[in-house]
């Protein structure tokens, strides 16, 4: 297995090494976050790596976009992976999803961060060429945001659910424990784990987990992948803080291109999407814990501590300032207790693992996030604190795909494109994020 050097780097050579890595990790047109461990065109870290391209190659950051979206199914979702080629040493692969795609993809999507991320590239330059790319863009960006308002949540409950953990982004989280005992993953096909050759099993999910994330494939690929069937039947079927929250920011993201372009047709609509939000989010809220968390569609249950993604509900613009206040409290003390922030999960937790993915490590683009939503609610020590964290992360450790919260060292992935183009974007001197700047916009 690589090793990373960890002897910190200055802010010269971090801005350097940020590029090289991004440039390295690009495929011509499409960026894998890693080498080996994830060979192809992942969702959400195409999309923040575009802000990463835009701090030295504008059309390049388009073109990431730009590739995403050409892979747009025609009920309007997004894959989570985009099988470009074969690499036989990925599991799972195309022929496991059997999504029957022109180009192979999974089944279903990932967090729906794209909006706000292509709002970063248009701020950027409104020059002729920029906003035609942007409208094109911004039509994709809604038929894909309406996928997720009605396909996953036909209810019209003004939360969105998840239909397999990947489909979070936080694989292995403790929020779908509870649910993920519906799932029988005692008679899934036969498989062998690649991840485990690249990355210390003790970082990554369980094994008992795996099976029931594969069975969970095997169900929608039973279903041909259809998103009204799989939303009914599927025994996995939880309203998720993260993808809500994301969605909403990026529904106002959204909102704010519409209003630059002049997409007056489509303003309504996001509306709509945004108050149904705003209203539904309170359904995420846990009084007894006194944190969004997780809502079991099936089973009416919450899940368990305070996530990091519960900490974007000031990013998305929402919750009262009871709840605001409340969230804060976790925040510190949750903060208190680790040697960097943020968490992916409470220590307090008795599931807590600080080093085994989105049990306990840090990830810098979720900070980014949280930092962003601190910020613009006008908590300058906390946003700053997260950055300050998120910076010395990044120095002392390198880029990795996330780090261990208490001690700091790099875990996951390493060489990786999304914390390479959160530190171009947010983590250098002279960038928003930088210590007493402000951002003008958010």
């Amino acid at each position: 297995m690589a090793l990373q050097d960890t002897t910190p780097l200055s802010e010269d050579a971090l801005n350097h090494a940020a590029q090289s890595i991004i440039a390295g990790n690009d495929r011509g047109g499409y960026t894998v976050p890693t080498a080996s461990l994830y060979p192809y065109q992942w969702n959400w870290d195409s999309a923040i790596v575009a802000m990463g391209f835009a701090a030295f190659d504008l059309d390049r950051a388009w073109t990431e976009i730009e590739t995403l979206m050409a892979h747009q199914w025609p009920d309007g979702m997004i894959p989570h992976i985009i099988f470009h080629q074969e690499v036989p040493s990925y599991f799972p692969g195309p022929s496991v999803w059997g999504t029957g795609r022109p180009v192979p993809t999974s089944g279903h999507s990932q967090p729906p961060v794209a909006a706000f991320c292509a709002e970063e590239l248009l701020k950027r330059n409104h020059s002729p060429e920029n906003l035609e790319r942007a409208s094109r863009v911004f039509d994709a960006l809604m038929r894909w945001h309406r996928w997720w308002h009605d396909y996953r949540d036909p209810g019209g409950l003004g939360v969105v659910a998840i239909t397999h953990p990947w489909e979070s982004g936080r694989d292995n989280s403790s929020d779908w424990d509870d649910a993920l005992e519906a799932v029988d993953g005692s008679n899934v096909e036969p498989y062998e784990r690649r991840d485990l050759q690249h990355v210390d099993a003790a970082m990554r999910p369980t094994h008992e987990e795996y099976n029931r994330y594969i069975a969970l494939v095997e169900f929608g690929r039973s279903l041909g992948w259809n998103a009204r069937d799989i939303g009914t039947r599927n025994p996995f079927f939880v309203a998720d803080p993260g993808c809500t929250f994301i969605l909403l920011a990026a529904d106002r993201a959204l909102m704010r291109i519409a209003q630059t372009l002049k997409k007056i047709d489509d303003m309504p609509i996001i509306e709509e999407w945004i108050a149904r939000a705003e209203a539904g989010c309170q359904r995420l809220w846990d009084k007894d814990q006194q944190t969004f968390t997780a809502l079991d569609l099936r089973s009416s249950r919450h899940g368990q501590g305070v996530s990091n993604a519960a900490l974007l509900c000031f990013f998305a613009e929402t919750g009262t300032p009871a709840q605001k206040r409340a969230m804060l409290s976790h925040y510190d003390r949750i903060r208190e207790k680790t040697g960097f922030g943020v968490p992916s999960h409470d220590p307090d937790s008795p599931v807590f693992d600080a080093k085994r993915y989105w049990r306990g490590p840090v990830w810098a683009f979720m900070n980014m996030m949280i930092g962003r939503g601190l910020l613009a609610h006008g908590h300058i020590r906390e946003a700053m604190q997260v950055w300050d964290d998120t910076r010395t992360l990044i120095r002392d450790a390198g880029f990795a795909e996330y780090f261990d919260c208490n001690t700091g060292n790099p875990a996951g992935g390493v060489a990786f494109s999304w914390t390479a183009a959160t530190w171009l974007q947010y983590g250098a001197v002279g960038a928003p994020w930088a210590p007493g700047a402000v951002p003008t916009s958010l």
